[in-house]
């Protein structure tokens, strides 16, 4: 699924990913190298009873911080708000989420799928929990960029899920998105914070 949005600017929140040109020149040229990453690296093949999204995120921090949040499987509540606690099961492929009141879910056991540091890509399924997401499947990628003269990071993170009973494809994927969006930016809260803690000089390209 698709979702139509408006473009914004580096400072907005996270967008869900449509694929259209902002407008030529420079937005052109960043819309078509995330629409490469995207083919590239987040291929989902829902079925009819799934439905799938894009969402993407600009971020004011060097890659190498906004990865050392995103890679730490055991300790997702670095950055993601709903997260009160994590226990990770045998080899640590395998971990036990805790969600924050609020939501309609308590618990959530999720698999790492697929960790890459050299192209920066992780991958998870929720394999159970007291929640509705079934067959839940998430990629979420990172690519360095150049912000205002500074090295910045593209994060796209796409997913492929059921729509439960009782749902519209819209629905679901609304409702994930939400979720999705409060936790990019949240990753780019903390990893901002960390990058003016770890300045470094400006960039006139990669």
């Amino acid at each position: 699924m698709v979702v139509e949005t408006g473009r914004r600017g580096w400072d907005g929140d996270p967008v869900v990913w449509n694929g259209s040109a902002g407008g030529g020149g420079s937005s052109g040229d960043r819309t078509a190298m995330e629409a490469e990453y995207v083919r590239r690296h987040h291929r989902h093949e829902p079925r009819e009873n799934q439905c799938s999204s894009t969402l993407i995120k600009h971020i004011k921090a060097p890659i190498h911080l906004v990865w050392s949040l995103v890679r730490s499987f055991d300790q997702p509540q670095k950055y993601k708000p709903f997260v009160s606690r994590c226990v990770v099961e045998g080899d640590g492929s395998v971990r036990q989420v805790n969600v924050k009141s609020g939501l309609p879910a308590t618990t959530s056991t999720e698999r790492l799928e697929f960790l890459d540091d050299n192209q920066h890509i992780l991958s998870i399924r929720i394999v159970g929990g007291d929640h509705r997401l079934k067959n839940y499947s998430s990629i979420i990628s990172l690519h360095p960029e150049s912000i205002e003269g500074r090295p910045g990071t593209l994060v796209i993170e796409s997913f492929v899920v059921d729509v439960p009973d009782g749902n519209t494809k819209d629905e679901t994927c609304y409702f994930v998105e939400a979720l999705i969006k409060c936790n990019l930016k949240s990753l780019a809260d903390v990893s901002e914070r960390l990058a003016v803690q770890d300045r470094t000089e400006p960039i006139d390209h990669l």
